[in-house]
């Protein structure tokens, strides 16, 4: 693969990559002097874990020509029903409402150097418009995936969880602007790569460069020094919600439970993962839509689960971030005075990496009807939506279970549940429901 070149953004690179440099240090030192509180992971001499890509997002693995990127963009799509219409996005395309205007991120490492080619060779196959991406290093130069010292099979796994991130964006908002923020460090679990992440969510927030940032990457909140030590994280996630960037993230695929800091394996008992947890964020589990050939419905969605695709939906209860005064009409519900998530789900046979990125194009349809951003939605999905149900486009999601690994999950139930929050959504109906509920 070629030496990968991409636009820093708007403004001078240098003054960038310095202040990545020193936000990252200060972070991690600021991290390391927390007092321990979480459980330690053992090592048993494995070295660390690295991030939990879905089966789709690996097989891009090898596929260095934008030809054979594009192939293994069908293959993995061709599994999966047409997204737009099975939310009923098409609706809103009949009325104007396409995205346009509106400007989402993906928040990756590595990235994909041919995003773009790949995205608009896929389109046109499919009858989208070509693609408005724009890919930045906020966070200093990526390097390529054949760099000394970069692992190669994790670099080009991030470049499909990007290829299939800005196609999830693409098919649900197709005239909104999307922006791949990539960062030259590997997420993997603990702090690794999270500084850098978020700089690039504090370089667009500061450029005003975004108005959705989607997230599908998590790390267990054991694997940090202690439950404080997560919060030295937070700011960029503040300072986004305060200008009005609104966030989601992926609930995870490893259920009720996560990945060591050391793999291999997962933990024995609940946990939960950052930055799902985050009461910042708008969190998404993953459901599975039954469709016919003309896309409509055979049966009622339910959750991602191990038996039907290897893993399952990621949902549970932080032990870092305290119940949100918004989730206190829930409270009787999670029985916790912890955060819950997934707050809403949407597809995710292909890991909760995919029910992010669709939602942020559904916010990006509302970004558009708002004529402006949404900020923090999560106030407004508790005590305004979710109550109204169907009325507001909250589709119930009342089957499944997320148990995985030997876990006990959390079960789908009628209203909210901690394993899908409040269900799915109809975005004919959520889409106004939201930009009504946010003014």
């Amino acid at each position: 693969m070629k030496d990968r070149a991409r636009t820093p953004g708007r403004g001078s690179r240098r003054p960038v990559v310095i202040a990545a440099l020193t936000a990252s240090t200060a972070l991690v030192a600021a991290a390391f002097t927390a007092p321990a509180q979480a459980a330690p992971a053992p090592t048993g001499g494995h070295p660390p874990s690295k991030h939990h890509f879905s089966a789709a997002a690996e097989s891009f693995v090898g596929a260095n020509s934008v030809e054979q990127r594009v192939d293994k963009l069908e293959k993995a799509m061709a599994a999966l029903p047409p997204e737009s219409g099975a939310y009923n996005a098409t609706k809103l395309w009949n009325a104007g409402i396409t995205g346009a205007g509106s400007t989402v991120a993906t928040l990756v490492s590595f990235g994909d150097a041919h995003a773009k080619e790949v995205l608009d060779q896929y389109s046109q196959k499919h009858g989208l418009p070509p693609a408005n991406l724009e890919v930045i290093e906020p966070s200093g130069a990526v390097p390529s995936c054949t760099a000394p010292g970069v692992d190669t099979k994790t670099c080009q796994s991030w470049g499909g969880e990007t290829d299939l991130d800005i196609t999830m964006m693409h098919a649900m908002a197709p005239n909104a602007k999307i922006i791949i923020a990539a960062t030259p460090v590997a997420e993997t679990q603990g702090f690794t790569g999270l500084p850098e992440m978020m700089h690039a969510v504090d370089y667009m927030t500061e450029h005003k460069l975004a108005d959705v940032i989607s997230m599908s990457f998590g790390t267990t909140e054991e694997n940090f020094p202690s439950f404080e030590a997560i919060k030295t994280l937070d700011p960029a996630l503040e300072r986004a919600s305060k200008a009005g960037v609104t966030m989601v993230a992926s609930s995870g695929d490893d259920g009720p439970t996560g990945g060591y800091l050391y793999g291999p394996g997962n933990y024995p008992y609940r946990v939960a993962s950052w930055p799902a947890s985050d009461p910042r964020v708008t969190t998404l589990g993953g459901t599975q839509l039954h469709l016919d050939a003309n896309g409509n419905r055979t049966a009622p969605d339910d959750l991602v689960n191990v038996a039907d695709n290897g893993f399952g939906e990621g949902a549970g209860l932080s032990k870092a971030y305290a119940r949100p005064s918004w989730q206190d009409g829930v409270k009787k519900i999670t029985g916790s005075k912890m955060r819950s998530f997934p707050d809403i789900s949407m597809e995710g046979v292909h890991g909760t990496s995919q029910s992010a990125p669709l939602f942020a194009g559904v916010l990006a349809l509302a970004v558009q009807a708002n004529h402006g951003r949404l900020g923090q939605i999560n106030p407004a999905l508790y005590t305004k939506l979710g109550p109204q149900g169907e009325k507001a486009g909250i589709v119930d999601v009342t089957k499944g279970d997320n148990s995985q690994d030997g876990v006990v999950g959390f079960t789908a139930a009628k209203g909210f549940d901690i394993a899908s929050g409040w269900g799915t959504v109809d975005a004919s109906k959520f889409v106004p429901a939201l930009v009504k509920a946010v003014h």
